[in-house]
């Protein structure tokens, strides 16, 4: 008997209502009049007719949608990553994930300065997802066989080697900032907080086709992962090539946190928190918490973009502030009241 229905109905519902509400309220406030406007015309082949329908369809929207397409991507990401290391306070952002994606883009960053307008264009759109991905995959593939063995892996390594690893790809991040003129340095900078100031619909197609096609591959792997839970033997037993399902499920998190990443920067906490809350309100079967955690996930990200853009505006705060004053101390609950911890050191 699955737990807590009305999540079936309230995600939903909770998701289409912050959605309208964070395209609506902003430095240019825009009314369902002007929604509906904008559209009609678009649909329509005609211009936008008022400031606020072109706020609406070439600002707002294009923001709000990547907030959602991020704020899934980013939370099932940890589903998968604490569901991997049988952990529920594992999120990317602890095993190098996030700090390889982002030092793999300022990369680029600096490699782009002298280019011509054109080729900087290109290289957002293709070089720095590429280069994300590879220094995302580089560094959990390092951190999880550092903290790994045969068997299991001890959540007491993974975090220090995940440390290790984030402050080797941190000081790289750093040492391009220090490198780079003062435009890309600045860039580099903010871009390290996390920022959705450059959202396009360009961005929106790129990362909503990948995490679209990442996210009905990963339904696929629900079951899979509920046997893993039970543990590795007893996965192998039911008929689970753990091996090659790690291999899988890697990549997949990777490709989710490396591309959301390379267009928004880093926003931390959001695949720690997420899921854990859902699981303590369902339970842990991922046929139900891969979904759920989607849209918890695109809720919580346009929520906190939100804040960010209204709490000192027209000023915008960088998203990844938001989100690590919240999400930190609640990662300080979820440890203190974890025995995993406890369990290790005394094993």
């Amino acid at each position: 008997m699955a737990k807590n229905k009305w999540l079936n109905w309230l995600l939903p519902l909770l998701l289409l209502l912050v959605i309208i509400t964070a395209t609506a309220v902003g430095a240019v406030s825009i009314s369902l009049e002007d929604m509906y406007n904008a559209l009609l015309h678009k649909f329509q082949g005609q211009k936008a007719a008022s400031v606020y329908e072109g706020v609406f369809l070439y600002l707002r929207t294009p923001r709000v949608l990547l907030c959602v397409i991020t704020g899934a991507a980013l939370a099932v990401s940890g589903v998968l990553m604490q569901g991997l290391f049988r952990n529920p306070i594992v999120e990317p952002g602890m095993v190098g994930t996030s700090a390889g994606a982002a030092f793999g883009a300022s990369v680029v960053f600096v490699l782009a300065a002298s280019w011509e307008a054109s080729a900087k264009i290109y290289a957002s759109l293709t070089i720095v997802p590429l280069f994300a991905f590879a220094g995302a995959i580089l560094s959990t593939l390092l951190v999880y066989r550092l903290a790994g063995n045969t068997k299991s892996v001890s959540l007491v390594h993974l975090l220090l080697i995940g440390i290790s690893v984030n402050a080797v790809a941190l000081s790289g991040t750093g040492f391009m900032s220090y490198i780079a003129r003062d435009p890309q340095a600045h860039s580099i900078t903010f871009w390290n907080l996390g920022t959705f100031t450059g959202a396009s619909w360009t961005q929106v197609a790129i990362t909503g086709s990948i995490v679209g096609l990442s996210l009905i591959f990963c339904r696929r792997y629900a079951a899979p992962l509920n046997l893993l839970l039970l543990g590795e033997s007893e996965a192998a037993y039911l008929g689970v090539s753990v091996s090659k399902l790690k291999r899988q499920l890697l990549i997949v998190n990777t490709l989710l946190v490396a591309i959301t990443t390379a267009f928004v920067g880093v926003i931390s906490f959001i695949g720690l928190i997420v899921p854990h809350i859902l699981r303590s309100l369902i339970g842990s079967d991922h046929r139900r918490l891969i979904p759920y955690s989607a849209m918890a996930g695109a809720i919580v990200v346009v929520l906190a973009d939100l804040l960010a853009r209204m709490l000192l505006a027209p000023a915008e705060i960088p998203i990844g502030i938001i989100t690590s004053l919240v999400g930190a101390p609640l990662f300080i609950v979820l440890l203190k009241r974890s025995s995993f911890l406890l369990k290790n050191n005394q094993s």
